[in-house]
């Protein structure tokens, strides 16, 4: 890949994008399930490692389309087919207790996938210790929004060890704003991932890493971009137009973030639908209307 396109999306790799012929190591497959486009690319080794620049492991992502043009049962069957892909990459047995964290800065909205997502994720971990009878179908499940290093002075990471050090969950579900490079893809796919994530990656701000080497435990991402660079999306759309302008310096210009003007509604819908998806995917036998009347 360029080393000046940046994207947190598998799928927009350049050896992806071209899909000739994959590099030795990688393995991309793209299905149809129901409405919904699902892609899946798994690197496969160092050499696919290497290709992609993406850790070993599988990556997911399904395309939100139908749901965002409002199609009959959409939201239903994104947020199921979101569970299924989650349960994959992510087997639980019944009592296990899984982590929630909303990575992200709640005030700035293409930051805020995180926390708002946290926001519709049914906390249960308090209920099932207490009232073990009445909660017996629920998984234990505890939730955290770690907010930002400038305004907590607390690394995520840090805070995130903390806590599961303390109540020693089974897995992790970390769930982030991401980058694109592709306008079209803003706020309309979801990335799952099972290599972990790290924060601020995207938008050229990392912090310490959040996966199974730093935790000890299974970590997995979820994300949807929110932004795309300004130098990422000028090297784009030049080389769509025929133009080369690698070598240009973008200057300030270049390190500026794009977002949709319609971002605060994108936002609430990706996040409420990534809280039903999870809910459906650690609780066994939950309906989007059980979650309904949970949350209400």
């Amino acid at each position: 890949m360029n080393s000046r396109i940046r994207t947190d999306l598998a799928m927009e790799a350049d050896v992806i994008r071209a899909s000739d012929a994959l590099p030795a190591g990688v393995r991309a497959i793209r299905r149809r399930c129901g409405s919904f486009s699902v892609a899946t690319v798994e690197v496969r080794d160092r050499r696919g490692a290497a290709a992609l620049g993406k850790p070993i492991g599988t990556y997911v992502t399904l395309e939100l389309d139908a749901y965002l043009r409002r199609e009959e049962n959409a939201f239903s069957e994104a947020a199921q087919l979101l569970a299924a892909e989650l349960r994959a990459l992510l087997p639980l047995k019944k009592d296990e207790t899984c982590l929630v964290a909303g990575l992200g800065n709640r005030g700035i909205t293409p930051d805020a996938i995180g926390p708002a997502s946290v926001d519709y994720v049914m906390v249960t971990r308090h209920l099932t210790d207490r009232m073990p009878e009445a909660f017996a179908a629920f998984r234990p499940v505890c939730a955290v929004c770690s907010g930002v290093l400038g305004t907590t002075g607390i690394e995520s990471s840090d805070l995130i060890r903390a806590i599961v050090e303390r109540f020693r969950p089974s897995a992790v579900i970390a769930v982030d704003a991401l980058a694109s490079r592709e306008p079209q893809r803003l706020c309309r796919t979801v990335q799952l991932s099972d290599t972990g994530i790290i924060p601020g990656s995207g938008v050229g701000n990392a912090r310490q890493a959040l996966n199974c080497e730093t935790l000890g435990l299974p970590v997995i991402a979820v994300g949807v971009p929110t932004v795309v660079d300004a130098a990422t999306l000028t090297l784009d759309l030049a080389a769509s137009a025929g133009a080369d302008i690698r070598a240009a310096d973008f200057g300030e210009a270049g390190a500026m973030i794009v977002t949709p003007r319609d971002i605060d509604k994108n936002v609430r819908d990706a996040a409420k639908l990534i809280g039903y998806g999870l809910n459906l995917a650690l609780h066994d036998g939950l309906t989007v209307e059980d979650v309904d009347m949970f949350l209400s």
